[in-house]
């Protein structure tokens, strides 16, 4: 049973075996709620004696009702209170492990998988889904387990009593579960329909939150309300359609359980004018019969929630079982000399991005890697900190292949500027201090000098306790991109990836910055991607890419004096 919930709902074991116990107690819960009818069947068993034979009551057995409404008391409180425990608090546990669970998954998987994947997707999937989930697994899930056995066990012991009453009973629940499981392929379809929309609109607003800019720019607001507005209303409709659907199925199956108690009332009659049934038993299923159904009925609605459940599940499934980069946690390289054999990688199957590339980058030389927009150049930076895992041949860093190591480890050795800058929504101090978390304010600021930030932290409100806004949106382009280099000179990694961290900078401040690098990447590797031919001159080696091939590659003396396309690129940008 253990496995089974763990299989069914994307479990831990601890959360399984949680929710077992929630089921067993809540059933425990069910049958406490018989105690009190069970004391009125005594006590109107006794008056129905009193009424036909006369016999009185002795003043003991009011002392005994009393003590039984006591210890029946007793007894509900005490299964309450575990009952609570074990489907609420326990269960709220588990969501907390679900959902690092899930960012545990996010934080292993190469990014192939977010270059497929929005941040609204994402967010929804932690959040949405799964405090979705947690009210489902807390209110619903033990519940109609709960009601199911509950039901079992209650119609057992009456079919024990009178399998005559029991029959008549019962008959109903059978149709009505019938009639909700014939209308499970169309519900679940609804579901389904409905939850891609909402993805949708998920995706929409975040388009909208991130693009406002370009919407208001080019007059496209009108535009952008009129596609939202669509979505709105094919969600409203859905969702109509859905609670419509689902509302006809289970208030049908409600009106057939329904039609259990009649029959009960005709068929008992029958029996006791026949002279077959005595009273007292007849009377017992009558009580019976208007509280047997509600379990049922609560069933029934459950399971509507647990195919709504089970969308979410198989979402959550999918991230639980994504590939995700794993490796070695030891790590000693001889030296730090990257080299890449042969290498083929395509970000769409099919469509190759890089072709047999090959080449070496020397621990304390600067390789530059040049060429036309969309060659391949960022791409083979980000192999290189394995972002990605590659499509065929190797890439060796101090003579071991990287698809062998622990991302997170191999990350350590790496002090990387990308040309888009992330930052936070907190100091500046903060965001630098990401490159080395334990680094000390006096290490963070002469970081932050090196880099040439103190020419406009210090005309900030607070200094570098200045708060910047989300992703840096009160700096410009070329300050956000000084605070990515010091965080690079802070970390002081043995290898340095450069894509064009200079170039939203201005010719004064990319010299300055330039002296700063160089003392940053003495005795390291050091791979610079440019597209301004002054920034790489001084480079060890220069390699021209090309449509994802190395078309060149020598000193940067060595390829003028050929002619190729690097000289035909410098001389294009000194025109």
């Amino acid at each position: 049973m253990i496995k089974f919930f763990q299989n069914r709902y994307v479990m831990s074991e601890d959360g399984a075996k949680n929710l077992f116990s929630a089921i067993i107690w809540s059933t425990v819960m069910n049958i406490s709620f018989m105690l009190p009818l069970i004391l009125s069947f005594m006590f109107f068993g006794k008056y129905l004696d009193i009424m036909l034979n006369g016999s009185k009551v002795v003043e003991t057995e009011w002392f005994l009702y009393l003590g039984l409404s006591a210890v029946f008391f007793v007894i509900m409180y005490f299964v309450a209170s575990h009952q609570y425990n074990s489907t609420y608090t326990k269960i709220y546990d588990e969501s907390a492990k679900r959902r690092i669970s899930l960012a545990e998954s996010l934080r292993k998987l190469p990014l192939s998988f977010f270059a497929k994947r929005d941040v609204s997707d994402l967010s929804a999937t932690i959040m949405d889904d799964a405090t979705q989930t947690e009210t489902l697994f807390s209110h619903t899930i033990p519940q109609l387990y709960a009601a199911c056995v509950t039901i079992v066990i209650i119609g057992i012991c009456m079919f024990i009593y009178d399998w005559r009453l029991a029959a008549a009973l019962f008959w109903v629940i059978p149709a009505a579960v019938l009639l909700f499981m014939l209308s499970r392929k169309f519900q679940n379809k609804i579901h389904i329909a409905g939850y891609n929309t909402k993805r949708e609109i998920y995706d929409k607003v975040q388009e909208g939150l991130e693009s406002a800019q370009e919407i208001k720019a080019y007059n496209c607001e009108e535009k952008y309300s009129e596609d939202l507005g669509n979505i709105l209303d094919r969600f409203e409709k859905e969702l109509i359609k859905a609670e419509l659907a689902i509302g006809a199925v289970v208030n049908v199956s409600y009106i057939l359980l329904r039609l259990g108690l009649p029959t009960v009332l005709f068929c008992g009659a029958n029996l006791l004018l026949n002279g077959k049934l005595d009273i007292f038993t007849y009377i017992v299923f009558l009580i019976i019969g208007g509280k047997i159904y509600e379990p049922v009925m609560e069933a029934l609605s459950n399971f509507a929630l647990l195919l709504f459940l089970r969308v979410r599940i198989e979402r959550m499934r999918e991230m639980d079982e994504l590939p995700v980069q794993s490796g070695r946690m030891e790590f000693s390289p001889k030296n730090f000399d990257l080299e890449f054999k042969d290498v083929d990688f395509s970000y769409e199957k099919g469509v190759e991005t890089l072709k047999q590339v090959s080449f070496r980058a020397n621990q304390g030389e600067v390789t530059a890697l040049v060429g036309p927009s969309g060659g391949g150049k960022t791409t083979i930076a980000k192999l290189a900190a394995r972002f990605w895992d590659i499509d065929g041949g190797s890439i060796l860093l101090g003579g071991e292949d990287i698809s062998l190591i622990d991302p997170e480890m191999l990350l350590k050795n790496f002090s990387i500027v990308f040309q888009d800058v992330t930052l936070f929504n907190t100091s500046v101090m903060e965001n630098i201090r990401i490159g080395k978390r334990d680094a000390s304010d006096e290490e963070v600021m002469n970081a932050a000098k090196l880099a040439q930030c103190d020419e406009f932290v210090n005309n900030l409100t607070e200094g570098y306790d200045t708060l910047i806004g989300e992703n840096g949106e009160k700096l410009s382009g070329g300050e956000r991109q000084r605070i990515s280099i010091a965080r690079a000179i802070l970390k002081d990694a043995p290898i340095i990836l450069l894509d064009e961290a200079t170039a939203s900078l201005d010719t004064e401040n990319e010299t300055k910055i330039q002296s700063a690098l160089s003392e940053l990447i003495k005795n390291k590797t050091v791979i610079i991607i440019a597209h301004r031919m002054r920034t790489v001159m001084n480079a060890d080696k220069i390699i021209v890419i090309s449509d994802g091939s190395i078309r060149e590659m020598a000193s940067p003396d060595e390829l003028m004096a050929k002619g190729g396309m690097f000289a035909d690129m410098v001389k294009a940008q000194m025109s």
